[in-house]
């Protein structure tokens, strides 16, 4: 059984016991989220395609941790001014392990 979800603007495929890295969430760690907007869900033999979502499936998964992204490098360069700068950034996630896609 899978399903596709969508959070922090962006949507991902899960299964039981799967490991995903989302936005930060406004969660503690180690608490149960639930991810309420639900795009498809499939248990083998059917699918469900919401419209936009799908309101009788609930998919719950336990916040592990707050992992960082690859580092990202942006430079800046004006030629004849002797300018130049260099920026560098890691993105926050929140690493979540999906525990149920269940119905409600």
């Amino acid at each position: 059984m899978y399903a596709i979800i969508k959070t922090g603007g962006k949507q991902y495929r899960v299964a039981k016991d799967a490991t995903i890295d989302v936005e930060l969430l406004e969660a503690d760690l180690g608490s149960i989220v639930e991810f309420k907007e639900i795009l498809l869900v499939s248990d083998g033999t059917s699918i469900t395609v919401g419209q936009p979502s799908v309101t009788n499936f609930v998919v719950k998964g336990e916040y592990l941790e707050v992992v960082y992204g690859e580092k990202i490098v942006s430079v800046k360069y004006k030629p004849r001014q002797n300018q130049r700068r260099k920026i560098g950034h890691r993105q926050q996630y929140a690493r979540v392990r999906i525990t149920e896609i269940a119905a409600v």
